[in-house]
């Protein structure tokens, strides 16, 4: 046997291997990171139909490229492992025995804190950019939000903004719209190009509003206002739903709403007004929160009295002329 066969023979070292897991992982990483932000990232989940859908695009697509790395160097390690290290079926049980002791190397302990603590940090800028520079990115901030719109104002009849008050109830979603004297709908429309206030409640146990492809998300909470804010740039449908678990039929509770030109929500909105005219006195003053009757009523009686007589049959506000 040559010296250069027996040198090629020879076991490889710790350090060599490392360089190999190395190099895999390297390169299997950055061909990930690419796919993951450009190919996949564009279609990643709520989309693009407002500005809060695409900010939360964007996170997704930053998370996903993110946590490739990781994913790899757990698969690549695991599979070289069991490429170069497995224990042969045909060596006897006793001659089986555990690797050296691994002690611990500081410069590998410091670089991993480092760099943990630096990807951890810098996410936590940027998540707070985003909340601050989206009004809290479509998600819900309580009655008191930290990040408000240009007109935004805790009164719905001075706010600049289109208020829709989302109300959950088992199991259904209505909306009313404090601008249009208080009407209620239960469908939900909304105008492109306008920033809305969504003012989420419950009438009795938690609910979860989703406006899914909006990527608008409050907890519906009773006794509870919790706004969020969006502006849907997208003609279309709207895919509402409930994300909390809120009883027998919670996976029932979805709706469909609609996002439509400006000029034909004020068509749609002052028509559902005229509609419901003589059906708004029966319905108690729009409120922030409204308490649900004992019996099992929608309101109470004690805080909204109704006026007499029955209420007259109504008609649909829910298609758009």
């Amino acid at each position: 046997m040559t010296a250069a066969s027996t040198a090629s023979a020879a076991p490889r070292t710790d350090r060599q291997h490392m360089m190999r897991i190395a190099v895999i992982w390297v390169v299997l990483s950055v061909i990930g990171m690419v796919l993951v932000y450009f190919v996949w990232g564009p279609h990643m989940p709520p989309g693009k139909d407002s500005d809060q859908a695409r900010v939360q695009q964007d996170g997704n697509r930053l998370l996903g490229t993110i946590a490739v790395p990781v994913f790899v160097f757990v698969w690549v390690y695991l599979g070289y492992v069991l490429t170069n290290w497995r224990v042969k079926s045909s060596t006897p049980v006793d001659e089986v025995g555990d690797g050296p002791p691994l002690k611990g190397h500081a410069g590998f302990q410091a670089i991993w804190l480092g760099v943990t603590t630096a990807t951890v940090l810098a996410l936590f800028v940027f998540g707070t950019v985003d909340l601050a520079h989206n009004d809290g990115a479509g998600t819900g901030s309580g009655p008191s939000p930290i990040w408000t719109p240009t007109g935004y104002d805790a009164n719905a009849a001075q706010s600049k903004l289109l208020v829709v008050q989302v109300i959950g109830q088992q199991w259904r979603w209505t909306f009313r719209y404090p601008q249009y004297g208080g009407f209620e709908s239960d469908v939900m429309v909304v105008p492109a190009g306008q920033e809305v206030q969504y003012s989420v409640t419950s009438l009795d146990v938690i609910h979860s509003f989703w406006a899914v492809n909006l990527g608008i998300k409050a907890d519906a909470n009773p006794g509870v206002n919790n706004v969020a804010f969006g502006t849907a740039d997208k003609i279309g449908s709207v895919n509402i739903r409930c994300d909390e678990l809120c009883g027998l039929y919670h996976g029932s509770m979805t709706t469909t709403g609609k996002v439509v030109s400006p000029a034909d929500f004020k068509t749609w909105a002052t028509k559902a007004s005229s509609t419901y005219q003589q059906l708004i006195p029966f319905l108690p003053p729009y409120a922030d929160i409204y308490l649900p009757q004992s019996d099992g009523g929608y309101y109470d009686p004690g805080q909204d009295p109704l006026p007499s007589g029955p209420p007259p049959g109504p008609a649909s506000p829910s298609v758009i002329p």
